[in-house]
């Protein structure tokens, strides 16, 4: 049996051209969800299908970056599947692990997705360094209603660190907001 699986990393994102994909692809169910893919924390409708496929079954994907966004991930999955004797496909690439050529595709397209997201991080690092250097970014703003829970605790003789874990805030925050 078929089983297709989608992925998009927000809930703005649609998986209509994926679940389309998938279904040309002749497969029978598919699962999709609305999820990042650098971990597999969250992932409900991937765990689903690994635990409910068998022997002889075939996951199919869009893409790579679709099941994993990092090495590491990626040859759990596929190492995973392949202790099931399942096989994993991709419509939009030549992955089909059943042949040794799939399978050496497969290891170099995880190289690249897990590179992409690399320089994806490293990018939004020096973007965020170098708008604070220009007074730009300065984080997210405080909400208004926190800051007074914090100071009526505080002039209600409360710890910080009690304050921090009634209102499920970290210490350094109260400690900013105090200093305020």
């Amino acid at each position: 049996m078929k089983y297709g699986y989608a992925r998009v990393s927000t809930e703005e994102q649609s998986l209509d051209i994926q679940i389309e994909a998938l279904t040309k692809a002749g497969c029978e169910l598919i699962r999709g969800e609305k999820v990042s893919g650098t971990s597999r924390d969250g992932r409900k409708e991937l765990e689903t299908l690994m635990q409910f496929m068998r022997a002889g079954d075939t996951l199919v994907i869009t893409r790579i970056d679709r099941l994993a966004r990092s090495i590491g991930d990626l040859v759990d999955i596929v190492q995973e599947l392949e202790n099931k004797g399942v096989a994993l496909m991709a419509t939009d690439q030549p992955i089909d692990t059943s042949s040794a050529m799939g399978k050496m595709f497969l290891s170099m397209l995880g190289v690249f997705a897990q590179f992409e997201t690399e320089l994806r991080k490293e990018r939004q690092t020096e973007g965020i360094i170098k708008a604070k250097k220009k007074g730009i970014y300065k984080g997210r703003p405080a909400k208004m209603e926190r800051i007074a829970d914090v100071f009526n605790l505080k002039h209600q003789g409360v710890s910080n660190t009690q304050i921090a874990n009634r209102l499920g805030l970290s210490r350094s925050y109260v400690w900013k907001i105090l200093q305020r």
